[in-house]
């Protein structure tokens, strides 16, 4: 039986994600969170074959998320099941240790099949998010937004959505002032001078 920590904010989506892997006879959800702090206190006090994260979430969550889990459980496999396409965050959750990524508007089989391949020790991958992981080597073929580290990603993408200073200092649980500091560094390593060209790369390069 594999035994899965599932990880959403939505009370509905883990809802049909539990009917959905109940119907499989190997797999079953016997941990909930509904944060990322939830979800790093039950991998550190229960048995699981697995972790199915959610990368946006209240509180703790994304990268930092998966850092922390690998940190805490090392030999904890995590999927990470995601609306965000895989352009925004494969890459970078796959560097910072999950064994797979898969999309939320993926078929239901499409998850079963990522589980079980994870938990006998495969990776589940796309060939879009293994072409992305080939070109991050490549210094030459880097786009800008590969200069962030994934503390100042996150504050692009949220940047770049809209969001106000204090909101994304809430969201990440920072100060003002730090995320003014990631503001100045990311236009820096992005060679730009506005939040609006911000928004411009984000939307040509489908980071929304």
């Amino acid at each position: 039986m594999i035994r899965v920590l599932l990880a959403d904010d939505h009370t509905l989506v883990r809802e049909g994600l539990k009917q959905l892997l109940g119907s499989a006879v190997d797999i079953r959800v016997t941990g909930e969170a509904a944060n990322g702090d939830e979800a790093l206190a039950l991998a550190r006090t229960d048995e699981f074959d697995l972790a199915v994260l959610d990368m946006s979430m209240p509180g703790l969550a994304g990268i930092e998320l998966i850092k922390r889990v690998r940190q805490e459980r090392p030999k904890l496999p995590i999927l990470v099941l995601s609306m965000h396409g895989e352009q925004q965050y494969a890459a970078r959750a796959l560097k910072a240790g999950a064994a797979g990524y898969l999309t939320k508007d993926a078929a239901a089989s499409q998850l079963v099949s990522a589980i079980r391949k994870i938990a006998a020790g495969g990776v589940h991958i796309s060939e879009t998010a293994a072409a992305q992981l080939v070109a991050a080597g490549r210094a030459g073929d880097r786009p800008l937004h590969a200069r962030l580290s994934d503390r100042e990603f996150e504050v692009f993408r949220r940047l770049a959505a809209g969001e106000g200073l204090g909101d994304i200092a809430e969201r990440l649980h920072l100060s003002v002032k730090t995320v003014s500091t990631h503001k100045t560094r990311i236009l820096q390593k992005m060679d730009m001078t506005s939040a609006a060209e911000l928004v411009r790369y984000a939307v040509e390069h489908k980071l929304l």
